[in-house]
């Protein structure tokens, strides 16, 4: 019998670009984007979103990020996720242990939002008959914007080690505006 999973998809705050000088990979939080994680850190707490696992990108702003809303669970500090294309994060996603129930990816546009776009068939794929996935709500949301702290929660039925286009469904999308 298939296992239900989850998959937390959650963009960095808002970053700083007030030092020119300072390397991308370096660049913190501002005020603003330490209040936003501030919000979503109360919603995973209030949604009772609980990883087994989080994987976040070495940068600056990913791990003051992860500091900020307070998961519990393996968290892994990964570089390859700082300047991971789609393909390359879900083949990151395809080596986590089957045992695993939720993982939260924390990372950077425009990976996370076309991460979400891609497990969920939303980004353009058609079913055989030609015609394409109808996208709609939460969903279309997601293909207008993901802005800095957005967090998508995605379910699926298959393996880590199966994990492809189409094969999850997005249960939420959460923006630290909408909750302000």
């Amino acid at each position: 019998m298939p296992c239900s999973r989850q998959l937390y998809v959650l963009r960095h705050a808002k970053s700083s670009w007030d030092d020119p000088m300072l390397d991308d990979h370096d660049r913190p939080l501002t005020p603003r984007g330490r209040r936003a994680m501030k919000l979503i850190g109360d919603h995973i707490r209030v949604a009772g979103i609980r990883p087994d696992q989080v994987l976040c990108s070495s940068a600056r702003r990913t791990r003051e990020t992860l500091q900020a809303i307070e998961v519990d669970g393996d968290t892994m500090i990964e570089r390859e996720l700082y300047d991971a294309t789609c393909a390359s994060a879900i083949e990151r996603l395809r080596r986590v242990p089957p045992e695993t129930g939720s993982v939260m990816v924390i990372g950077h546009n425009p990976t996370a939002q076309t991460l979400v776009l891609r497990l969920t068939g939303a980004n353009g794929v058609e079913y055989s008959n030609g015609t394409r996935k109808p996208v709609d709500g939460d969903l279309a949301e997601v293909q207008r914007k993901f802005p800095t702290g957005a967090l998508a929660t995605l379910s699926f039925e298959c393996e880590w080690s199966e994990l492809g286009p189409g094969c999850a469904t997005l249960l939420g999308y959460v923006r630290p505006k909408s909750l302000a």
